[in-house]
Order: structure tokens, then sequence, then C-alpha cells
């Protein structure tokens, strides 16, 4: 760690920093496979059994998820964090590790995935124990904190291939994060009401408690952003901070979100379980008199 008062004025300063988009043959490649795939397979699911499972909406949040993943990627956002700014990498991971990877689940259905429902079923049969919702909680909050450690952290900023491994395993553990929740296909360890509002709210605390530490951190955690060349007068202790208040934002709004959505979810089926309870009554009550 470093202290912000007595290094920041070493820093070169820029106005306007040269931006470029990182038109990565590989990962432009791999995004559109991912849009073809799914449309081709949303397409045959409307043809063969209309708009159940396969509404619109559902693809509207499957290509927000992937143009996300497009902005984090190839968008000059990835050289703002790589280069320059500390909070413009924290919102990079947000995109990659959080939100990309929602967005994409939520425009799964489990029609759309059943061709893979089996050999996904016969996987997590294989992983016993570890295939429970909550092995994948303690995963992503350890990928989380072990690549924040400052050795690991500027590694990622000065090797180009840990950096890769390091958005590979966020974008991996982001998916692994959420698919308890949202289950394209059906797990045998589901979560319970009170477990999924418990499930989202330890993950999101963690994060934020990340957040909390950047913002009133009062030493630069990072090294390598110590050295980097400034944007505007932005000291590298700021910018910490910014970055810090950046993930504790979008993590409150993500939690009011997903809550919201678990809570009338919780609801809806309450509903269709009282609907159902009274179907089997009205039922019962008519064969009875046939029974005496």
């Amino acid at each position: 760690m470093s202290e912000g008062s007595t290094r920041d004025c070493d820093n070169p300063a820029i106005s306007t920093p040269e931006l470029t988009w990182r038109l990565d043959p590989l990962i432009i490649s791999s995004l559109v496979a991912y849009l073809a795939i799914y449309f081709w397979r949303f397409r045959l699911v409307r043809s063969e059994s209309g708009s159940r499972g396969a509404e619109w909406w559902r693809a509207a949040l499957f290509v927000s998820g992937v143009g996300l993943l497009a902005i984090a990627l190839i968008s000059p956002l990835d050289e703002l964090g790589e280069r320059y700014l500390f909070s413009a990498h924290m919102l990079q991971h947000l995109l990659i590790g959080d939100i990309a990877p929602l967005l994409v689940l939520l425009g799964l259905s489990r029609v759309i995935m059943r061709p893979a429902t089996r050999r996904l079923m016969r996987f997590e049969r294989a992983l016993g124990p570890f295939a429970h919702p909550f092995t994948a909680l303690v995963l992503w909050i350890a990928l989380l904190y072990g690549w924040h450690i400052p050795v690991l952290y500027d590694a990622a900023l000065r090797y180009p291939l840990v950096h890769g491994l390091e958005h590979a395993s966020f974008l991996i553990g982001g998916f692994l994060l959420w698919w308890p929740l949202i289950q394209p296909v059906p797990m045998r360890r589901a979560l319970g009401n009170g477990a999924q509002f418990a499930y989202v709210g330890i993950t999101k605390l963690a994060l934020a408690a990340l957040g909390i530490f950047f913002v009133w951190s009062s030493t630069v955690v990072y090294d390598f952003y110590v050295t980097a060349p400034r944007i505007s007068g932005l000291t590298p202790l700021t910018d910490q901070k910014t970055g810090g208040a950046l993930m504790m934002a979008e993590q409150s709004i993500v939690l009011a979100s997903v809550f919201f959505a678990l809570f009338i979810r919780m609801l809806a089926k309450s509903e269709e379980d009282q609907v159902r309870r009274e179907r089997l009554e009205d039922a019962a009550a008519e064969t009875a008199p046939l029974l005496r």
C-alpha cells in the first residue's frame, strides 16, 4: 500500500487519454457465437411451442447481458481500467462478474435449455455435495477477495495472461453465483424462500464490504495506480474512493432489485399453490357424492 497524500503529485497528468477499442478476435467471435446459438434455439422454441419460455423480454435481457460483456471487454473501458483508473476497473469487474451473468441467465428458460438439461443434471449429480448453492457463494466470495489481494491485483494489471484469467474466473463465478436463484435448469438442492433472501444478502454484503474498505482507506491499496498517469487531476486516492463508492452503489441497486423480484415471485407462487389447492378441493367435493 502507498500513501495517497505523498505520491499523488509524482504522476504525470493527462486531460484526455488516448483510448482504443480492443478488437480481440477471440472475444468478438465468442460473443457473436453466443448470440447466434441463443437466437437459433430461441426461434426454434417459438416455432415449435409458441412464446412460452421464449418471450421477447428474455431475448432482450440476454442481448443486454452480452452487450455489457462487450462493453466491459472490448470497449475503451477495458484500457481505461487497465492503464489509468481503479474506478473504471471496478466498473469493468462489476459488469463481468455480476450484472452481465445475471442478465444472460434471466434470458434463458427451461424450455430454451432443454437440450442441455440432462447433461447438466448429470454433472450436478457428479459434483455431489459440491453442487450445493452455498458452494457457489463461497467460491464467488473467495474469487472476489482473492483477486483483490494487492499482489494478485497488480499482477493482473501487468501481465495479460493473468488479467485474462482474472476476467474468466469472475465471469464463471458470476454465472455460478446467479444460477441457483434463476435455475434455467432445475437443481436438486434448490434454495427455499428464506434461503434465497439470505443467499443474495450475503453476496451483496460481501461485495459492499470490499467497497466500504476502499472508500474509507486512507492509503492507496494498489501500487500500480500510484504511478499510473492521472486523468483530469484525479488523485489515486480519490480514484480509489470513487471505485469503492461505485461498488457500494451497484450492490445497493442490485440487492433492492433482486429482493423485490424474489418477493414478487414468492407471492406469485403462493397464489398458484392456493389456486391448485382450491381446484383439488372442488374436485374432491364433486366426486364425493359419487363415492357414497
